[in-house]
């Protein structure tokens, strides 16, 4: 199944990834004209779906809101992708809140029994990556404990990997160091959940793939061949880090 969430190489995502930079800015204007952008030039289903989540938030009244929510869940809905039925609960529990503020409860308890029918699905089966400049080989172990790669002296307590290999990818570029990028094909060791600093932050549900662990994650390959960042696309990403004022949930 090709990998449908790809900041690296979707120009759709990629417009909409420079949206939330401007309005993370406070230029809200400018955000909600290139979200328009997204919109009109998007020609698949999953992208329809991801720009028009994110243009609803920009529609100044509920009404509008829901045409774009709703329109979005109905693209959502033919992605054949279990990362984006995880997003339906999302979608539910907002159409929800705007049928509660205007007064409508028919269609409010419809969408929140809708919210709740849809918590439940099977988990990612892989296959995940670990992206690190730590050299390693089959059959270690990557532990808890390291520290954060986007946070001075912050120790963290889960181990993080994902189902996205460009994550990995940009992930092993802004690792701490000089060393070779690596990204590791990895196996949980336990039970994961979902990353909590992107799931349901910038994108409905956990589009990124994204998860942490309390249990080591055994390294059983690597991968050798990924699209890697220019240095000009680095240094964007690691001044967007500087800039940024969100809390690393640990």
């Amino acid at each position: 199944m090709p990998v449908l969430f790809n900041p690296t190489t979707n120009p759709i995502i990629k417009l909409c990834m420079a949206a939330m930079k401007q309005e993370a800015e406070g230029n809200i204007e400018a955000a909600k004209s290139t979200f328009l952008s997204a919109v009109d030039h998007s020609t698949s289903d999953f992208e329809k779906f991801f720009t028009k989540y994110h243009y609803a938030r920009f529609m100044p009244d509920q009404l509008e809101q829901l045409k774009y929510l709703k329109e979005a869940l109905d693209h959502a809905m033919t992605v054949d992708d279990d990362n984006v039925w995880r997003a339906y609960q999302t979608l539910y529990s907002e159409i929800a809140a705007i049928y509660m503020a205007m007064g409508d409860e028919v269609n409010y308890a419809k969408f929140k029994t809708l919210e709740h029918q849809s918590k439940v699905f099977p988990k990612d089966r892989g296959p995940f990556y670990h992206g690190t400049k730590a050299d390693l080989k089959v059959g270690d172990f990557l532990n808890p404990g390291g520290q954060s790669n986007y946070q001075e002296d912050l120790q963290m307590n889960h181990i993080y990997f994902t189902a996205n290999i460009s994550g990995a990818g940009l992930a092993a570029s802004l690792a701490k160091g000089n060393a070779k990028e690596r990204i590791y094909v990895i196996l949980p060791t336990g039970d994961f959940e979902d990353d909590p600093n992107v799931t349901d932050k910038k994108f409905p549900g956990n589009l990124t793939r994204s998860y942490r662990s309390i249990y080591p994650l055994k390294i059983i390959g690597e991968v050798t061949d990924w699209i890697t960042l220019t240095e000009t696309e680095k240094q964007k990403w690691l001044e967007d880090i500087e800039k940024g004022n969100g809390e690393i949930i640990n």
